[in-house]
Order: structure tokens, then C-alpha cells, then sequence
């Protein structure tokens, strides 16, 4: 059973994909993607079921986010073991904790407790129909970000698409708010989930090398650390208090789905890397979207919600202004890729 994270994508897969039919090649990568899919989809209902469920009436959302990060943890330290007893049969990086690594990773590890914290409350105040609305703006921070941070110019092109995700946005809340659904908390917490998303993509690659590269190592360090930045806020907002008197405390089955969201919580990051080793980041990207249109699609089924054609327009503005900014990026850098560099030029002209 080999993991990802312990080498690059494909790198295991470059020499004999071209060697398989193209008959199996292709059901590998629907298979892929339908894994991707149902473990994204499944989470985002069942995170919706345990923040904001009139059945469970939990108002503890540190510590379901707190207890998903312990789960992931315990997971990432299992796997080693598994790894190390078991050498050939599990292929997953040792894990030791070391505090001088840990101390290097935290200001990351507060990125994305922000992140991962801003998703949870954004669900628990806003319906998993507008939860991609809500959340769209990941995109144009990303381009806002890497000019400030990294000072990386944007086309003019890949700019209207983001003016388009923006646009789909406003028209969203517009929406939400004339069906007398919006919630301005729950909008608030989306848009810091994508600034902290973005940020969480640019430090990533900071940080990196301090784990060898290891992205399963960079996962257990983030949720090791936040597992213990976790534990004052939940002293000071008293949710300790409230889950001691919570009614379905001793429930097998609340626990059950508990241990079910954080299982999720680490597969998504495996069958991430998965549908990116099979496929290309690219198109990853545009399953994303397509997934967040499925959702969004379900989502209003499953919850028998009656929505207007400019709600649905609004939708449609922010995947479609996603998967265009995804289709320049790569257009863009495939011509870069094709374009020849000055050394090769002088060699031409030279007749080298």
C-alpha cells in the first residue's frame, strides 16, 4: 500500500504508463476520480451533519475541527509504525517529533488552523449550496497574495477571470440575501478560509524543505501542532463546558461519525495526491470545479431548497470563472514551456 506523499507524483509512474492499454489507463483515472469526488462530497455533508445538525445540537466546532486534526495525527503516526514493522508492504515517511521542526513549521501550523477552522465555521453558518459561493474567492487572493508576497505579475487574462469569480460572488450574497438565506457570519468565515487557503499554498512551499520535501510529514507536524494550539481555545471559548453537557456524549454513533469526519480529513489528501498523480494538476483543478458543481447540484436536492435562475447564475459565474482562470494558467505556462530560451536562439543564429 503505498501513500503519497514519499515521492513526487508519478515519479513511480512515468516509466510504465505509456505501457498500459489505454482501456485500463482510462478506467484507473474515472476510478481515481470518483474516489476524489465521493470523499470530498461525502465530507463537506458529513461536517454539515456534525456542526450544525438539528438532531445532534453540538455547538462545538473547535473541537469537532480539533478532534478531526487529532484523528489525521494518530492516522499519519499509525501509518510509520505500520511502515516501519512492516517494511515493502506499507510505503509511508517515519514520523518522530521533533520540536525544533515543529517550532519551525508553527507559523504554517497557525495558517492552517485558520484555514481549516474559517471552512468548519463557514459550513456550520451557511448552507453546503452556497458553501462553494461562500468559499470562491480563493482564487483571487492567490493572485492578490503572489503579488504582494512573492511579487509575481498576473496576465490581463488570467485578471478577468478573477474579476469574473468576483462577480459570481457578489451575485451569490445578492441572491442568498434576497431569499432571506444569507448569513453574513457564515460569508465573513468564507472569505478568511480562502485568504487563509492561499497563504496556506504559499508557505507551504516555504516549509517544505524543513520536512525533506515530505508532505505527509508537513501533515502530521500541522496537526500535531494544532492539536496542542487547539486545546486554550477551547478553554477560553468553553466549549469543554459545553461538550460535558452535551447529550449525546456517551452516543457510539456520535463518536462513530466523529472518527468518520477525520478519517475523511486524511483521506483527502491522499486521494488528492492520487487524482494528480493519475491525472495532471490541471486537470485536478478542473475536477475540483466539476465536483463543485456536482455538490452544489446535490446539495439543493438533498435539502429540497427552491433556488432563483440568478442564484444559479451566480454559481455558474464562479466555476466557470475558475475553470477559465485554471485553462489560462496552464495555457500560459505551456507556452512558456514552448517558447525557446535566449541561449537556444544565439545557438540557431550562430547555426550551432
Amino acid at each position: 500500500m503505498a501513500l503519497m506523499g514519499t515521492t513526487e507524483p508519478g515519479a513511480g509512474e512515468a516509466g510504465t504508463s505509456e505501457e498500459k492499454p489505454f482501456l485500463l489507463r482510462a478506467l484507473q483515472i474515472a476510478l481515481v476520480v470518483s474516489l476524489y469526488w465521493v470523499t470530498s462530497i461525502s465530507m463537506v455533508f458529513l461536517n454539515k451533519y456534525l456542526l450544525d445538525s438539528p438532531s445532534l445540537r453540538l455547538d462545538t466546532p473547535i473541537f469537532v475541527t480539533f478532534y478531526q486534526c487529532l484523528v489525521t495525527a494518530l492516522l499519519c503516526k499509525g501509518l510509520s509504525t505500520l511502515a516501519a514493522c512492516c517494511p515493502g508492504s506499507v510505503d509511508f515517511p517515519s514520523l518522530r517529533l521533533d520540536l525544533r521542526v515543529a517550532r519551525s513549521i508553527l507559523p504554517l501550523s497557525v495558517v492552517f488552523i485558520g484555514m481549516i477552522t474559517f471552512n468548519n465555521l463557514c459550513l456550520k453558518h451557511v448552507g453546503v449550496a452556497f458553501y462553494n459561493v461562500g468559499r470562491s474567492l480563493t482564487t483571487v487572493f492567490n493572485v492578490l497574495l503572489s503579488y504582494l508576497l512573492l511579487k509575481q505579475t498576473t496576465s490581463f487574462y488570467a485578471l478577468l477571470t478573477c474579476g469574473i469569480i468576483i462577480g459570481g460572488f457578489w451575485l451569490g450574497v445578492d441572491q442568498e440575501g434576497a431569499e432571506g438565506t444569507l448569513s453574513w457570519t457564515g460569508t465573513l468565515f468564507g472569505v478568511l478560509a480562502s485568504l487563509c487557503v492561499s497563504l496556506n499554498a504559499i508557505y507551504t512551499k516555504k516549509v517544505l524543505p524543513v520536512v525533506d520535501g515530505s508532505i505527509w510529514r508537513l501533515t502530521f507536524y500541522n496537526n500535531a501542532n494544532a492539536c496542542v494550539l487547539f486545546l486554550p481555545l477551547l478553554l477560553l471559548l468553553g466549549e469543554l463546558q459545553a461538550l460535558c453537557s452535551f447529550t449525546h456524549l456517551g452516543s457510539a454513533h456520535f463518536w462513530g461519525m466523529m472518527t468518520l469526519g477525520g478519517l475523511f480529513g486524511f483521506a483527502i489528501g491522499y486521494v488528492t495526491g492520487l487524482q494528480i498523480k493519475f491525472t495532471s494538476p490541471l486537470t485536478h483543478n478542473v475536477s475540483g470545479t466539476a465536483k463543485a458543481c456536482a455538490q452544489t447540484v446535490l446539495a439543493v436536492l438533498y435539502y429540497e431548497e427552491i433556488k432563483s435562475f440568478l442564484w444559479w447564475a451566480s454559481n455558474m459565474m464562479v466555476l466557470g470563472g475558475s475553470w477559465a482562470y485554471t485553462w489560462v494558467r496552464g495555457w500560459e505556462m505551456k507556452k512558456v514551456q514552448e517558447e525557446p530560451s535566449p541561449k537556444e536562439d544565439e545557438k540557431s543564429l550562430l547555426g550551432v
